[in-house]
Formats: structure tokens, sequence, C-alpha cells
């Protein structure tokens, strides 16, 4: 109980000091994360856990969606890959579809790396 109780501290410490970058890394992370748990429910014909899973990774999505800035033009292609996610994760979540969730889960992983790289590259470049 008194670890956990630790734990809990470090993880809200940890968000509280995050960079904005750093905190694009968690939520990436944690649909990562959710999409994972969703699939095993899908896998162990658990719908609750399934759904409870899918929305949270909606809920993901619709946080990046809702912060993009527009005054770059990237964010328009963001929108739309964001906006894509939206429809297919309603579409699996209708479904209970692994393989659905396994196409996002990729989509996922793929920006989560991306974002990496461009945090490395932005570190990098301060460095020098």
């Amino acid at each position: 109980m008194i670890a956990n109780r630790g734990y809990n501290a470090y993880a809200k410490n940890k968000i509280l000091t995050a960079s904005p970058a750093e905190l694009t890394l968690m939520l990436y992370e944690g649909a990562i994360k959710f999409c994972n748990i969703a699939i095993a429910a899908v896998e162990e014909k658990d719908v609750e856990k399934a759904h409870n899973n899918i929305m949270k990774v909606q809920n993901i999505i619709g946080e990046f969606l809702s912060t993009l800035d527009h005054k770059y033009p990237v964010a328009k292609d963001f929108e739309n890959v964001y906006n894509y996610l939206m429809d297919r994760l309603m579409e699996a979540n209708m479904k209970k579809d692994k393989e659905i969730l396994e196409e996002i889960l990729e989509h996922l992983r793929t920006m989560r790396d991306t974002w990496k790289e461009i945090m490395e590259q932005n570190k990098t470049a301060k460095a020098n």
C-alpha cells in the first residue's frame, strides 16, 4: 500500500514536470497501452473491458485533435490521421474487431516512434 502511494506520487510528479513534448509522448504511450489491453480483451471476449479501453484510446485521440495548432500547415495532415483513427476506433468498438485494433496500434506505434525521433533531433539541435 505504501509503495503504491509512492509510485502514484512519482507518476503524478512526472506528469506535472513534463514538457509538452514529453506529455505528447506519454499520451502516445497510453494510447498504445490501452489499445493492447483492448486487443487482449477482444481475444478474451470481454466486451466491457474492450469497450472501456477503446474509449480510452478515443479520448486520447480526441485530446490530440482538440489541441492541434492550426497555424501550422501540418496540423491538417494530423487532423486527417486522427479523424481516420477515430472512425476506425468507432468501427472496432462496434464490431469488437481485433484486426482493426491491430491496424490502429500500428499507426499509433509509428506516430509515437516518429515523435521520439523528433524529440531526439530537437535535443541534439539544442545541444549544438
